[in-house]
């Protein structure tokens, strides 16, 4: 009687670990998507800013078309990543369009007309605020998967998350060149 006792104890013990196990990693899932909800929210308030910016700097005939050209097509690459969720391409996209939006700032430093236009100002500065929103979500972002990730792989967490499908959740990053400074000695050259 009493081994009967201690059975169906461990079982109850593993049966509630198990589902404290499961609670936690759904948590720890919504953490990551509501962290990913996040990137998105802001990148859709950039992706309606940079058509603005675009046109302010297009009302300067002389303004540099290949730049303004490289950014509207990393916008739509942003765009079409953010929408798929493809968080790697997401970061390749995100790269070249920061490198893009770095010249335009860089390029509209030969433009004394521009840079005075009111316009222009505020929304170089309304996307630098996005800009800098955006990289303070990617660190929440990439802290809730390391979090999911690791936990996924912990023992004995890791039976409970194979058992109900439980996987790995890609990082945002970004290529090292694109988070190097713009040469704006180059640009000039």
């Amino acid at each position: 009687m009493s081994g009967a006792i201690i059975f169906w104890a461990l079982v109850a013990i593993v049966l509630i670990y198990g589902i404290f196990v499961y609670n936690g990693l759904v948590q720890l899932k919504h953490n990551v998507s509501k962290a990913w909800s996040n990137i998105d929210v802001l990148l859709k308030q950039r992706h309606d800013e940079l058509p603005k910016l675009v046109e302010a700097c297009k009302q300067y005939k002389q303004f540099e078309q290949d730049t303004l050209r490289q950014v509207t097509e990393a916008r739509a690459r942003v765009q079409a990543a953010s929408q798929a969720q493809d968080i790697p391409a997401l970061g390749l996209a995100e790269g070249a369009l920061r490198v893009g939006l770095g010249q335009i700032f860089a390029v509209a430093e030969a433009y004394p007309e521009l840079r005075a236009n009111e316009q222009f100002a505020q929304l170089m500065q309304r996307i630098t605020g996005l800009e800098e929103g955006i990289a303070d979500r990617r660190e929440f972002y990439n802290e809730s998967v390391n979090i999911n990730n690791v936990r996924i792989e912990q023992f004995p967490d890791s039976f409970v998350a194979r058992m109900f499908g439980f996987g790995p959740r890609p990082l945002l990053t970004f290529k090292a060149d694109d988070l190097k400074d713009v040469d704006v000695k180059k640009l000039f050259a």
